[in-house]
């Protein structure tokens, strides 16, 4: 496709961004705004118009193809994100954390940080469905161990299905720490698949305290099925990017949940 400094209309441009998105599955704002020669304003103002005609799926500062928006990145993928913003939030969740407490790790690469953490704390019982999080418990800590067998996600490295839900039926926490691939403040926190929701629901049911640790990219983010909203969790830990505007909103509409930027 040949681009040049000549100004389009913005119905060409945006019928050029979908052929952009469908040779290579996914575009940044600067990206396309650098493209077109047209200020990041007029690129969201574009992707917004897209989206809402179904032509794509907006994402955190982009867009990916619609083939891609039920396409979850694998565990390995996932690790080379926002690495900055996971480590502050892991350094935060691990204040609440006391020595002697049984808490449940959910799967995810923030979780997996604070897992890393976890040698600065003793007597801890440790419950996870998360095999790399469970290998580093294993090696780097004194804590007892609970891992929650069930059904491996290939490139995931977690377990899910009827066997790990029931395996946390008769067990208790002090604190359950949540990972979540999307979160709008209608719709609360998603996940791709049912299986993700399920395990996630069960591990809530199984703590006392509900701690969500989130970075900013998954805010205004939409995925396959809703497991929690806002007001169902004691803490939502997030990072510094967090528009304040947003932060003041989701702060009315779950007024007992504590939002912490680490």
């Amino acid at each position: 496709m040949k681009h040049t400094n000549q100004p389009l209309f913005a119905e060409e441009r945006q019928a050029q961004i979908i052929e952009l998105l469908e040779k290579n599955d996914k575009m940044t704002v600067p990206e396309l705004a650098n493209l077109y020669h047209v200020s990041t304003v007029t690129i969201r103002t574009d992707l917004r118009t897209l989206d809402a005609a179904g032509k794509l799926k907006r994402t955190h500062g982009g867009a990916i193809s619609i083939e891609k928006s039920g396409f979850e990145p694998t565990s390995t993928m996932k690790e080379i994100e926002h690495p900055g913003e996971k480590r502050a939030i892991a350094q935060r969740a691990l204040e609440l954390i006391e020595n002697g407490d049984t808490i449940i790790l959910d799967t995810g690469t923030t979780t997996y940080e604070l897992s890393s953490l976890l040698h600065q704390r003793n007597g801890l019982t440790v419950i996870t469905n998360d095999l790399k999080i469970a290998l580093n418990v294993e090696t780097t800590t004194d804590a007892s161990l609970i891992f929650v067998g069930g059904i491996v996600r290939r490139g995931f490295h977690c377990t899910t299905g009827p066997i790990a839900v029931s395996a946390l039926t008769d067990l208790n926490a002090d604190k359950a720490f949540l990972a979540t691939n999307s979160f709008t403040p209608e719709k609360g926190f998603m996940t791709p698949t049912l299986q993700q929701a399920e395990i996630k629901r069960a591990f809530m049911t199984a703590s006392v305290e509900k701690i969500m640790l989130a970075d900013s990219s998954k805010f205004g983010q939409i995925s396959f099925v809703r497991f929690a909203a806002l007001s169902e969790f004691n803490q939502l830990i997030t990072d510094q990017n967090l528009p304040e505007e947003q932060l003041l909103n989701m702060n009315k509409q779950a007024s007992h949940t504590t939002i912490i930027r680490a």
